[in-house]
């Protein structure tokens, strides 16, 4: 038991069915490294200790993952508790979610019991997990840098042990910044493929929900059992492969043609030295596998109208949500009520015009033409998903032009936002003073069976699971 914090989803879960555990021990293990962890990093924002000890009880033995504990994003509903979208204005009204988001009920009945939920920006708008409610959220390899945003809290809880899986979102590069950030495994899935929920708000269908994990095989068996359509949906990627994503790891993938892009346009943040050379390290592991390796990349993505339509787009979604709010809330809030990125983007999507609106759309749809062509001659792209390692606590607004720089670091991931594309973020090395960084595996429509095959072929190069950050809930072997 004293390795639990060590031990992927998928051991916890066969410790339980071997008899070993019981799901009340892995629920106090986790209630234990919690608060051993939380205080030097501040991820957790609600914790339901009670409901998941009783909950423990009652749990059905054949699920797959039965008994084994789980953090929820802020952002997502979990029935019964806080829904206050990381917002100190929702927060005063106490407002709770009356259902479960159709991923955290999969998530529950394939097991999972749910410990809390994990901090995020306001309306999960910023690239950091920092909020007038909740306060910094801290990144466990150095407690003075960011673990990213939008699923900062969920990476960091992860990072640090607390729970094996932690549920999250992707809107713009959401899940996988803060798994490159804290050293863990992040795949955005294709659109579709994890139900957001139909009536649900998802950003135009930007906004995909999805996991952290220390493990490309955890990653593969929780998509596994949340992924498929809700009555409502429309349209999704092609059904998974026979046997699912959890067949996919260490599977051989055949010689794929795999592009490199290790630049960032003159218009956005450039690619420091160390993220580059990771992006070239892999690129040279992923040669030596076997397959073939070019420096070729969609020339659209790096258009700076990518990021400007992203943002249009998105903008609007933030009024969007204000409004459903204020209608349900009954009050407006005041000047100070909200912080002050929120406050940007509802200012930026009350300007919009419809046919602003609809020019991004257009452009968007050019894209995703785009980039469907260039899947017709490579099967991935191998990129940074961050120019930079973690920043400083505080970042961006401390500097000049923050709001835009919290705009311009998405350059590599919010294009298959856009798309629709599944990208995988996994963590690649560690600076000189155990920064974590990570890269990115993008591939076509569905795809994520090569995302899978891929990325364990590199875990099993560098086992980055055996690494942990000087904030862990167990011994601690390396970090910076």
């Amino acid at each position: 038991m004293t390795n639990l914090a060590t031990m992927d989803a998928v051991a916890q879960a066969e410790l339980i069915r071997c008899g070993e555990a019981s799901p009340r021990e892995l629920v106090e293990a986790a209630i234990e490294r919690i608060e051993a962890t939380d205080p030097q990093i501040n991820a957790i924002t609600h914790r339901r200790y009670d409901q998941a000890l009783d909950e423990a009880g009652r749990i059905r033995g054949d699920a797959p993952f039965a008994g084994v504990p789980l953090l929820v994003k802020a952002l997502n509903d979990s029935e019964g508790d806080p829904a206050n979208f990381a917002s100190a204005w929702v927060a005063r009204h106490r407002r709770t979610a009356r259902e479960d988001a159709v991923i955290v009920r999969r998530l529950k009945e394939a097991g999972f019991l749910v410990v809390g939920q994990t901090s995020a920006p306001e309306f999960g708008l910023a690239s950091v997990s920092e909020s007038t409610v909740h306060g910094v959220t801290r990144n466990p390899w150095h407690t003075g840098l960011t673990p990213g945003g939008s699923s900062g809290g969920a990476s960091a809880s992860v990072a640090a042990g607390m729970v094996p899986v932690a549920q999250g979102g992707d809107g713009g590069g959401s899940i996988r910044m803060p798994a490159a950030f804290c050293h863990l495994v992040g795949l955005k899935p294709s659109v579709g493929r994890i139900s957001a929920g139909p009536g649900r708000t998802n950003r135009w269908g930007h906004s995909v929900p999805a996991v952290v994990t220390r493990t490309v095989r955890d990653t593969a068996v929780v998509l596994d059992a949340v992924s498929g359509r809700a009555p409502g949906d429309q349209g999704g990627p092609a059904p998974l492969p026979p046997g699912g994503l959890a067949a996919m790891v260490g599977r051989d993938p055949g010689r794929l043609r795999i592009g490199v892009l290790a630049h960032a346009p003159d218009h956005a943040p450039q690619v420091v030295a160390p993220v580059r050379d990771a992006v070239l390290e892999t690129a040279r592991t992923l040669e030596r596998l076997g397959h073939e390796v070019a420096y070729a990349h969609p020339e659209l993505m790096l258009d700076p109208m990518c990021l400007k339509a992203f943002f249009d787009a998105l903008s609007v979604t933030a009024v969007q949500t204000l409004e459903a709010l204020i209608a349900e809330l009954g009050e407006r809030p005041g000047p100070d009520d909200l912080d002050a990125v929120t406050r940007f983007w509802v200012r930026r999507g009350r300007e919009i015009t419809g046919l602003e609106l609809a020019d991004a759309f257009v452009w968007q749809g050019r894209l995703r033409a785009a980039m469907a062509r260039w899947w017709q001659e490579f099967d991935l792209l191998l990129s940074p998903v961050f120019a930079t390692p973690p920043k400083p606590v505080g970042w961006p607004w401390r500097e000049a032009d923050g709001l835009q720089k919290s705009v311009d670091v998405l350059t590599f991931t919010a294009p298959f936002n856009t798309t629709g594309q599944p990208a995988i973020a996994v963590p690649a090395s560690l600076t000189e003073s155990g920064e974590p960084i990570g890269i990115q595996l993008a591939a076509g429509y569905g795809r994520e069976d090569l995302l899978v095959c891929v990325a364990a072929q590199l875990e099993a190069e560098r086992p980055w699971a055996s690494l942990h950050p000087p904030v862990f809930a167990g011994e601690a072997k390396h970090g910076g």
